[in-house]
């Protein structure tokens, strides 16, 4: 299902063919037509380029994107949904954009991504450890993963999503890709729940993350098919180092970015491994041929493999412990917000206490002591969240 029978190049950089794309020639040296031998120059007219000879290989199909493309509109879909549930006119009241009705967002001072409530987010399904460690809901570590707190969030992943998620799934397919992209946003959930322990956090950025981090160690994996390795790989790093770095932010989950990514790295050598170029170059010569992939593929397949099961078998009974990784690495907080003069790294859930008199509803945050009164009758559970978290900010 969604094969095509054209060929592909891979996702990153050259392969050695198109370095002598003028001659055909897929040797890795780059010779002078005029000091090639007669030899050296049959040999070269005689062979095909590396796409050509990995026709009719599972592992060089070229497969048609329709499940990256299934995966946003299930998120915006959700997303949809959530607002649908949000309800802000009716349960808060004091909405932004209200012309949208039923869908309008709340208030930008307590959601400045243009999105539905804290409150809601934890009835969709949201990851709230305690939920999943005293609540036995552990599906909330998947379910997560296609929520988002606004339309800004939702637009940011979802655009990358579709850059990077369509060019993997059109090179190594949907199965592939799928579980690429699923178990990286599996293995950032699992990170974040064992720093992040008061906060709910949503997001499919683990799994985007996941995806970069295969890119990565399909490079590696695959070493002997590409020519231009090292600018691919410095690009990656950068890419991949300039959005860790913005994870630094306060608001940013980014635990579920480095699990999503280390899950992805490591899946990425187990998934998206291909024969090398050797065995390529001479499968359908006559005589010997050599090993379908090198020994150091072995290697770095078996690695990964024992490493990710490891990972996650040591990561699951850790968080259903209840066990806190913020005691067992002081500095890990920095990780994902580094506090500053402009900003607090505080993610503690904004609490209040409260008191009704009549019509007046006073409040005090217990967070930074701040007070306020406001003249509301019967005010509903979200409301009262609503206006906690705007007076804790």
């Amino acid at each position: 299902m969604g094969e095509k029978d054209s060929e592909t190049a891979p996702i990153w950089g050259k392969t050695r063919q198109r370095e002598s794309s003028n001659n055909n020639n897929i040797h890795p040296m780059d010779l002078e037509s005029s000091s090639l031998s007669g030899q050296q120059r049959s040999l070269n007219r005689s062979r095909s380029s590396y796409e050509e000879r990995g026709r009719g290989v599972k592992e060089f199909r070229s497969w048609f994107p329709w499940l990256i493309p299934c995966f946003v509109v299930a998120n915006v879909v959700v997303f949809v949904i959530t607002m649908y549930v949000n309800n802000c006119p009716k349960k808060s009241g004091d909405c932004f954009a209200d012309f949208l009705g039923r869908f309008s967002f709340q208030n930008t001072r307590e959601n400045p991504l243009l999105g539905p409530s804290s409150l809601t987010l934890q009835t969709m399904g949201g990851l709230e450890v305690k939920k999943v460690v005293k609540g036995d809901e552990g599906w909330r570590l998947l379910s997560c993963n296609w929520l988002h707190g606004g339309v800004v969030h939702l637009l940011v992943n979802m655009l990358t999503l579709l850059f990077i998620g369509i060019r993997m799934e059109r090179e190594f397919g949907f199965i592939r890709i799928g579980l690429l992209y699923l178990i990286s946003g599996f293995g950032g959930s699992i990170l974040s729940a064992l720093f992040l322990r008061s906060n709910i956090s949503v997001g499919a950025s683990g799994a985007v993350f996941g995806l970069l981090g295969g890119m990565l160690s399909e490079i590696f994996i695959n070493w002997t098919i590409y020519s231009n390795k090292v600018v691919t790989i410095i690009t990656l790093v950068i890419i991949v180092a300039v959005n860790l770095g913005l994870g630094v932010l306060p608001g940013v989950d980014n635990f579920a970015h480095i699990g999503g990514f280390a899950t992805g790295f490591l899946l990425g050598f187990v998934l998206l491994i291909r024969p090398h170029y050797g065995w390529i170059n001479q499968r359908n010569a006559p005589g010997a041929k050599p090993h379908r992939f090198k020994m150091y593929q072995g290697i770095l397949w078996t690695i990964s493999l024992l490493l990710l099961v490891a990972g996650f078998i040591v990561g699951l009974i850790s968080l259903f412990n209840n066990v806190d990784g913020n005691e067992h690495c002081s500095w890990c907080h920095y990780l994902s917000c580094i506090p500053t003069s402009k900003w607090s790294c505080n993610r503690e859930p904004a609490s209040c206490t409260r008191s009704q008199s009549g019509n007046q509803l006073s409040m005090t945050c217990l967070r930074n002591g701040k007070s306020a009164s406001y003249i509301l009758a019967n005010p509903s559970d979200s409301r009262i969240n609503s206006l906690c978290v705007q007076l804790c900010r």
